[in-house]
């Protein structure tokens, strides 16, 4: 992602040098407004493409050039594309439905079968779509995007984005004679939200034309459309506010009963949820704002819970827990409701996920950022039990699949150096490994420690350190991290890094640091608005006990992330360019001052807070990368890695700020793919490219070399 001695750590405990904002005055104003570098904003533009195509040409020239890129690429790609690979699939009735990339199919095929023949080792497939021959008789560049099939499964509502971005197109799909329904369910290319709430109605929201969207540019109407009717004449059922985030409808399909909801997103962390009565009407639901639904799971609603919360006449629930609420009883009733907790976690547990099934409901519980399966089972009487499944201890823990229509459920474990095991539950809880990935690098001589840095205030900050047991001295290390989003980093198995870095001597790290959901919503909240500086103090710290500890040297340490991760990693870039000797910066945030006005940014204000709030404004400034970068500071070598399709985050980001460093002149490659968008690869070659181009990257700077290898 190391050379004996005693270590001068002087440097490493000062503070951050200060910023532009700090020191600039009455001359912010300026600083923010000069921006040299907006016509990149314009993403399709002649003058920006021309720019792309000018630094993509520079890259590619640099780092395909390396001897260690083509192997490096045919080894990634190989991997991708092999068909030993666990084929993870979702239950659906008898069925196991599933997605597959390979070499003859780069786009991929969505396919199907029995849940008994998925159990064979090489079960008999029943191919519903080849994307690949539907992109090359419509002569389109389709990127699938997922699909929701009909209670009946005849119909399936298909999502296909032109080159990988979120705006797809939407085609209702007749499984019987395989082709669309060319009177069916469609919508045009549009940020859409569409549901099936039985075969012949469906719930949606997509851009109906001048103020149908939110300010972030998702739907804020829903409506209820019957078959047969035109798109015109579906009924809106609800309206929501175009501040909001997103308002669309949700559809749980089970033998206790259908429930539709709509889920008025009034932030990015905050939610109301109304129950869809039969006659379209919609009663709200008595949940706090800061509940955070699940699934549902036999007439019950499941949610966690993001803030502390006393229900009505009931007690305190703490929060991070779990929570039941008896749904369909409720609104049959008109009762008082009733919650039932199903789990409380303590501060270094976490709800990591949960997928309801027919006849349980499933759960991800971590424990110092390593995970555990519960089953959790409603009795006749209302009351909850609690089984602990028997998987492997030590990393990470997931539900892959669960039948809302029967009694199988399916689980996977892993961990940085064991690839994953797929396991089977037919419904006693006995689980039996049905399939699993063969070792995609040499591990025999790999091990992972979990150790603690201290962070600025004093919170102690886990991360993971993989390397070759022969490795004892400082060595080129990578290290990754996110700390946004309540997203955990948990322990998994990359190939990407095994063959290209552990492999070859080098050390790889993750950082567990707040803004991350790994210790439940506190973790989160912890770096949440105001408080964002606390991440990149947990990286720093972690970077510095990397040093300390001996695994690596600034030199040799190289920094990671994507998304947030990506501002992550550019601010951390930016407030200690001495800790780090490259980085690796991709599908970025970083212009956090026009962040909300650039493609989905501004249902993240949640997050980072709105810059056009003065308060919120203040705080940004302090840390936001691109009102940061001096040109008289000397930063560490950057690599920004973005995809002109990205219509989440868009390539914006990056372009501005490698533009600017450039202009400044520190040393800079951007690589702009052109479809993917926010993964910034669409098939398995435009990835394999992607990440065979960073680790020579990543090679090249730190240090990584043939004579390293354990």
């Amino acid at each position: 992602m190391l050379l004996g001695g005693i270590l001068n750590l002087a440097w490493l405990v000062a503070g951050p040098p200060q910023t532009v904002a700090q020191t600039a005055g009455t001359n912010q104003l300026s600083m923010e407004t000069a921006d040299p570098y907006l016509w990149l904003e314009d993403v399709h533009a002649p003058k920006s493409m021309a720019w792309v195509k000018d630094q993509n040409a520079k890259s590619t020239g640099i780092l395909q050039a390396d001897p260690d890129y083509r192997p490096d690429y045919d080894a990634l790609l190989k991997v991708m594309d092999a068909t030993d690979r666990i084929p993870f699939g979702s239950f659906d009735h008898q069925y196991i439905f599933n997605f597959w990339q390979d070499a003859p199919h780069p786009k991929g095929v969505w396919r199907r079968t029995t849940i008994t023949d998925y159990a064979q080792a090489q079960p008999t497939w029943e191919t519903l779509i080849d994307v690949d021959q539907l992109a090359k008789d419509e002569k389109e560049n389709w990127v699938w995007k997922g699909a929701d099939s009909a209670p009946s499964l005849k119909h399936s509502l298909v999502n296909l984005s032109r080159g990988g971005g979120d705006a797809v197109v939407v085609r209702e799909f007749d499984h019987a004679s395989g082709t669309f329904i060319k009177d069916g369910f469609t919508l045009p290319e549009a940020k859409s939200a569409i549901t099936y709430l039985n075969d012949d109605t469906v719930l949606f929201g997509t851009d109906f034309g001048p103020g149908s969207l939110t300010k972030s540019g998702y739907p804020r109407i829903v409506k209820l459309w019957k078959r047969g009717e035109p798109r015109s004449a579906a009924r809106t059922v609800y309206e929501g506010q175009v501040d909001d985030v997103s308002d669309t409808g949700i559809v749980f399909r089970q033998p206790a009963g259908t429930i539709a909801l709509i889920n008025r997103g009034i932030t990015f962390y905050t939610q109301e949820y109304f129950y869809l009565q039969p006659d379209g009407s919609t009663l709200k639901l008595p949940l706090p704002l800061g509940a955070d639904l699940k699934g549902a799971q036999n007439g019950n609603l499941i949610f966690t819970l993001r803030d502390d919360w006393t229900p009505p006449a009931g007690k305190l629930i703490t929060k991070g827990s779990l929570v039941a609420f008896p749904l369909l009883p409720f609104v049959k009733s008109q009762q008082p409701p009733t919650f039932s907790v199903l789990y409380t976690p303590d501060e270094r547990s976490s709800v990591d996920a949960v997928t309801a099934g027919r006849d349980a409901v499933y759960v991800s519980i971590y424990s110092n950022v390593t995970g555990s399966i519960h089953a959790f089972h409603c009795g006749a009487d209302g009351t909850w039990s609690d089984t602990k499944l028997n998987l492997p201890a030590g990393g990470s823990t997931s539900i892959a699949t669960a039948n809302d229509w029967g009694p199988e459920a399916q689980f996977t474990f892993e961990s940085y150096i064991q690839p994953p095991t797929l396991y089977a539950d037919a419904g006693d809880h006995h689980l039996v490994p049905i399939k699993s990935l063969p070792g995609r690098f040499e591990a025999a001589n790999l091990a992972t420690e979990q150790f603690f840095a201290t962070s600025k205030d004093g919170t102690k900050i886990p991360y993971f350190v993989t390397k070759a047991k022969s490795v004892t001295g400082p060595a080129p290390t990578v290290l990754y991290g996110y700390g946004g989003f309540e997203i955990s980093l948990t322990p998994k198995y990359s190939p990407n890094f095994g063959l290209l870095w552990l492999n070859r001597g080098g050390v790889f790290v993750v950082a567990n640091i707040r803004g991350g959901g790994e210790f439940g919503p506190g973790w989160h909240q912890a770096a949440l608005l105001e408080h964002r500086q606390n991440a990149y103090d947990d990286f720093q710290a972690v970077a510095m006990d990397l040093v300390k500890r001996g695994f690596s040297t600034p030199k040799q340490l190289g920094i990671m992330g994507g998304s947030n991760g990506g501002l992550l990693v550019s601010a951390n870039m930016v407030e200690r360019p001495e800790l780090f000797g490259a980085v690796v910066c991709q599908v970025p945030l970083i212009d956090m001052i026009r962040f909300t006005q650039i493609g989905a940014g501004a249902s993240w204000s949640s997050e980072y807070g709105d810059p056009a709030d003065p308060a919120a404004r203040a705080w940004i400034l302090k840390y936001s990368p691109y009102q940061n970068v001096q040109a008289d500071k000397t930063y560490p070598p950057v690599f920004f890695v973005t995809a002109t399709s990205d219509d989440r985050v868009t390539p914006v980001h990056a372009r501005k700020m490698a533009a600017k460093m450039e202009a400044q002149g520190h040393e800079v490659l951007f690589y702009e793919s052109t479809d993917g968008g926010h993964a910034a690869a669409a098939n398995h070659k435009q990835s394999a490219e992607m990440w065979a181009q960073s680790f020579v990257y990543l090679k090249q700077k730190l240090g990584l070399g043939e004579g390293m290898k354990p």
